[in-house]
């Protein structure tokens, strides 16, 4: 499989595929970069997720903060703050949910255990949701959507958690997919149009996808351990991206980091639209 072009990241994230510019975005999270294939921006810290407001302005999760990002002018303007009093944290995996919020997750920068939450922002209102994580990831929402699925990577357990109309949370989560006997790491994850969880599984160099009532279904595999963060995108939605990582890589070959597509996988969801 070859790279969609050559940059490198030492730890890509945040796959998208923006609906209304037919364009594929990706991050590389520890270089500060936005990354398209037409273009990339440089941020002054650590910027993660995204999602789409109209054809010119996206939402962007940064380490201290949620912005409005003009792609035109890469004018910035600030939403709110997000852990801006915590310089130990940075945003890490987030996804627009069907309702218009954007949920995302907070790290700690050396991964310590508790000091990740997930929060969500919808129309003005940012709210914690689930504190005392350490690596949380997998934020996705079935095409009904009236549930929202998540992990903290170091259980190797992905949990399911029931919406209100609104999108909030109306129930504590509960296990949905328990990886631990197949000692998997789930990271970033993506429903498809049928329901169907995709999820890139960190250091087993591929995304795999489960059926709604968790069986195993297939993998697609990529030639680089780290798989960070799928993504559905192109002409019909049925293309397959992926990031990668070299981070915590001693001796990367070349091609890890890259970001790939796997081309006619399945029918993905359009990305849903934030309202700020």
């Amino acid at each position: 499989m070859t790279p969609l072009n050559a940059i490198r990241c030492e730890l890509g994230e945040g796959a998208f595929w923006h609906p209304e510019r037919a364009e594929f975005f990706w991050f590389d999270i520890l270089g500060r970069k936005l990354h398209s294939l037409e273009r990339s921006w440089d941020f002054p810290e650590m910027v993660s997720a995204m999602g789409w407001v109209d054809a010119q302005t996206v939402l962007i999760a940064s380490e201290t903060r949620l912005m409005l990002f003009d792609l035109d002018t890469a004018e910035t303007r600030t939403l709110c703050a997000l852990e801006a009093d915590n310089p130990a944290t940075r945003s890490n995996d987030g996804r627009a949910d069907p309702q218009g919020g954007f949920w995302i997750g907070t790290m700690g920068k050396r991964a310590e255990k508790g000091t990740g939450s997930i929060w969500r922002y919808h129309r003005g209102e940012l709210r914690r949701l689930f504190p005392g994580l350490a690596i949380p990831n997998a934020i996705s929402f079935p095409p009904d959507g009236r549930s929202a699925c998540f992990t903290d990577t170091p259980t190797q357990q992905v949990m399911r958690v029931p919406l209100d109309p609104e999108g909030w949370p109306k129930a504590a989560p509960e296990g949905w997919l328990d990886l631990r006997t197949d000692n998997l790491n789930p990271d970033g994850a993506v429903f498809d149009a049928q329901g169907t969880f995709w999820v890139a599984q960190w250091g087993a160099a591929r995304v795999a996808a489960y059926a709604p009532d968790g069986q195993f279904l297939r993998a697609v595999a990529f030639p680089a351990p780290h798989t960070s963060c799928p993504a559905f995108g192109g002409p019909t939605l049925a293309d397959l991206y992926c990031t990668t990582a070299r981070e915590h890589r001693q001796n990367p070959t070349a091609i890890e980091g890259a970001t790939f597509c796997a081309p006619g996988i399945s029918q993905g969801q359009p990305e849903h639209q934030v309202i700020p």
